[in-house]
């Protein structure tokens, strides 16, 4: 591949607008419609200047009804051009958006996740929302401007020019310093003011989205104040990258206005001379000097599409860091396993996912949070991660899982690093339930589903009933058909975390990965809970694919019902080692093993409830 072939290829724009679908056919029809408009608006201002001298020399009526009809038609046609080049750029801008976000969420669904672990849900949204529409844009507000700003152009200057070559030449002086330096100096600013103002941008959709997910805790812990001051000041960053913008695109404004009085005057002090010599009509003079007032509407738009152009390229920088496909925005293939090969497992597979010497940490940071990790996971085992907050159970999930790539050691199903297994083969394999997985604004029945797409209703109920949702859904207005409202904020933490749950259990893979799963549970439920999913690696519990042996790696502060699990992991640190030391397995064994621990069984002794007092 050439140089300039081999940089356009590895353009974020380019990447992106290849997964906008675009029929350039569609895209010349809107610059031809575009062009019959503006046209139209050029002839209507020649013709008018036409008319409007001729009758000031009062000629006979019959004489001036050609230009009288042609002002008509030129004025009907403009308005009548202009709404179908809407029609028909919008329709390439919005089938182009669709598509984006349909390829977009295709390639999420089927790549690594890895690019998506640092980011916030906010930037997130940002990125699939506004940053998707940018890169629409494009269509719209640069590449249909610019294909009819050159057509226009050529065709005046070709007009003026068959009156007074050299008004013409002068014309063409005055579009190039209207429509070059202008969008020249636009461009130039918004390289840095766009890639701020999408920043930013993103930022604050971010914060936005925190303070009205999460307005509750964070008032509860003291630092919602300080996330509305964050979004203060995000705002004001903002303004400022507005104003910044704002600077350039008057001088481009000035810039443009200067060309056009220019091209009058210049205008005039060619065509007087030649009325003087008789090379020159006077009725010709007027439209040599009104017509360039239309042909300028063209080229002022084109500061506007320079900054759009950056726009969409700094989107589409956003957008393609999401894609981590072979090819850099297309999404992979997933082809099938063939039988006995080495392909994402099905259930019932005896598959395998190992650790060995792992050391787990979120990417974008150097630090280590836990190392030294060795897991043996496979269908009808069960193992238990424990350790004090913070000390990087959920991080060590997320690696096992494959959300992230090991620092260190090997992750890996089958012998294949799960990491860099497609998200879909991955998933067939082993799924990881997180304490903030998302709780979709739709029916109990359909947010099950995302686990296993044939799901029915008596699948649905019999797995609420097996992680004690009975009462809750005998409650429910319609059944597994209620709706559950925004990131079910509709049911409580300990009744989202059972639905996560069973939507877990529904799922076809063999191994599971629960990250509290008993998390706002009162006592006697947690431990029902946490023996439940221990009685799924044994098979016959209900709920599965298949009904099934699973693997179960349940990362969990609560100890109390751990009696069953194969082998217990303690995490821990020494005491007083520094706060950036990693976490180590500091002992591992079965629940009754590490009893003998006095930490551990300390930690047990506290989840005893406190003996009533006899009165």
């Amino acid at each position: 591949m050439s140089g300039p072939r081999r940089r356009l290829a590895a353009d974020p724009l380019w990447r992106a607008v290849k997964l906008l679908d675009v029929r350039w056919r569609r895209v010349v029809w809107a610059v031809v419609l575009g062009t019959l408009s503006l046209g139209s608006a050029v002839g209507l201002a020649a013709a008018a200047a036409w008319l409007i001298a001729r009758a000031s020399q009062m000629p006979p009526v019959l004489t001036l009804s050609v230009a009288v009809v042609a002002v008509r038609a030129f004025g009907i046609s403009r308005g009548v051009f202009r709404y179908l080049e809407r029609l028909a750029s919008h329709d390439v801008a919005l089938r182009g958006m669709a598509a984006l976000r349909a390829n977009l969420y295709t390639a999420l669904a089927q790549g690594s996740p890895g690019a998506l672990v640092g980011l916030r849900r906010g930037d997130l949204l940002a990125r699939v929302g506004a940053d998707v529409d940018a890169v629409g844009d494009l269509v719209v507000r640069a590449l249909v401007p610019a294909g009819v700003a050159l057509a226009v152009s050529v065709g005046s200057v070709v007009l003026v020019g068959a009156f007074l070559p050299a008004a013409g030449v002068t014309l063409a002086l005055c579009l190039l310093l209207a429509a070059v330096l202008a969008p020249w100096l636009s461009a130039r600013s918004a390289r840095e003011v766009e890639a701020r103002g999408a920043t930013t941008r993103a930022a604050m959709t971010a914060t936005t989205l925190e303070i009205l997910e999460q307005s509750g805790p964070l008032a509860v812990s003291g630092r919602l104040g300080a996330r509305l001051d964050d979004l203060r000041a995000t705002d004001r960053a903002l303004a400022r990258v507005t104003d910044d913008g704002a600077r350039p695109a008057g001088v481009s404004a000035g810039i443009a206005a200067l060309a056009v009085g220019l091209a009058v005057l210049a205008s005039l002090l060619l065509g007087i001379p030649a009325v003087t010599a008789g090379t020159l009509a006077p009725v010709e003079l007027s439209v040599i000097v009104l017509t360039p007032l239309a042909v300028f509407e063209a080229a002022n738009a084109l500061p506007a599409a320079a900054v759009q152009l950056h726009r969409s390229r700094q989107a589409a920088t956003r957008v393609v860091a999401l894609l981590d496909g072979p090819d850099h925005g297309v999404p992979p293939a997933v082809t099938p396993a063939a039988p006995g090969g080495s392909g994402a497992p099905s259930p019932g597979d005896d598959v395998t996912l190992e650790l060995d010497g792992v050391a787990a940490g979120w990417p974008g940071t150097a630090r280590v949070v836990v190392e030294g990790v060795d897991l043996c996971l496979r269908p009808g085992r069960a193992v238990a991660v424990v350790g004090p907050s913070g000390v990087g159970k959920t991080t060590l999930l997320a690696t096992a899982a494959g959300l992230v790539p090991a620092l260190a050691g090997r992750a890996t199903l089958d012998g294949a690093d799960v990491s860099a297994l497609p998200r879909e083969a991955a998933a067939r394999g082993v799924v990881l339930v997180a304490e903030d997985a998302h709780v979709f604004d739709t029916t109990v029945l359909e947010n099950l589903r995302v686990a296993r797409g044939d799901v029915t209703v008596q699948d649905a109920t019999a797995a609420l009933r097996a992680v004690g949702l009975d009462p809750w859904l005998s409650a429910l207005p319609d059944g597994v058909e209620t709706l559950l409202g925004p990131d079910a904020t509709t049911v409580s933490g300990g009744e989202r975390r059972r639905l996560l749950v069973a939507r877990a259990l529904l799922s076809p893979a063999p191994l599971l990965l629960l990250d509290e799963p008993a998390e706002h549970l009162d006592a006697a439920g947690a431990d029902a809970l946490v023996r439940h999913l221990v009685a799924t690696t044994r098979g016959s519990t209900g709920g599965s694919a298949d009904d099934g042996r699973r693997g179960v790696v349940l990362a969990t502060h609560r100890l109390s019902a751990l009696e069953a699990v194969d082998e217990v992991l303690l995490l821990g640190v020494p005491d007083g080692s520094p706060d950036d030391v990693p976490a180590r397995v500091v002992a591992r064994g079965t629940h009754a093993d590490l009893m003998a621990l006095p930490a551990y069984r300390w930690a047990l002794e506290q989840e005893a409830p406190a003996p009533r007092r006899q009165t």
